[in-house]
């Protein structure tokens, strides 16, 4: 068996995905390593609170840092308290592809956290759009708006 990966994993949950993470980032950045995976992406739920711990040892280990979060997309602005018609707001998955992506992941989990908290840290679709520069997103889980529009 080859034990050099092409693919890289870009939805990760650690212990800091709160109720729905598992793996502790020194476990998944070990199996990375072992696998001799050349990058690897943290995405928990809302914040960014595994960020540093994740940059330092995937750089530790020789492996390339992707930050991101899966953001809790409000269903139409942050600040009205309601959760859309199911009761859950859609999840999105944000990567920084730069510096400036980073800053804007900050921004935006910030952002979750002060103004659009509501059960969770939700963003919407008019501060996503402003600080957007840098970041690359995709439809994440089941809970994404694409998925959830298939289904």
């Amino acid at each position: 068996m080859n034990s050099s990966y092409n693919f890289i994993h870009l939805h990760n949950h650690t212990e800091y995905s709160f109720l729905d993470g598992a793996i502790r980032i020194s476990d998944l950045v070990a199996s990375a390593a072992k696998w001799k995976m050349p990058a690897l992406a943290i995405t928990d739920h809302g914040g960014l609170f595994g960020a540093i711990e994740f940059y330092n040892l995937c750089m530790e280990n020789g492996i390339k840092p992707i930050l991101g979060l899966e953001a809790y997309m409000a269903p139409d602005s942050r600040k009205n308290r309601t959760a859309g018609e199911d009761g859950k707001s859609n999840h999105l998955i944000l990567l920084a592809k730069n510096d400036t992506g980073w800053k804007n992941l900050i921004r935006l989990s910030s952002i979750g956290y002060l103004e659009g908290f509501y059960y969770k840290p939700r963003i919407d679709m008019e501060v996503l759009k402003e600080h957007s520069e840098g970041l690359i997103a995709t439809t994440a889980c089941i809970a994404g708006s694409v998925p959830r529009a298939l289904i």
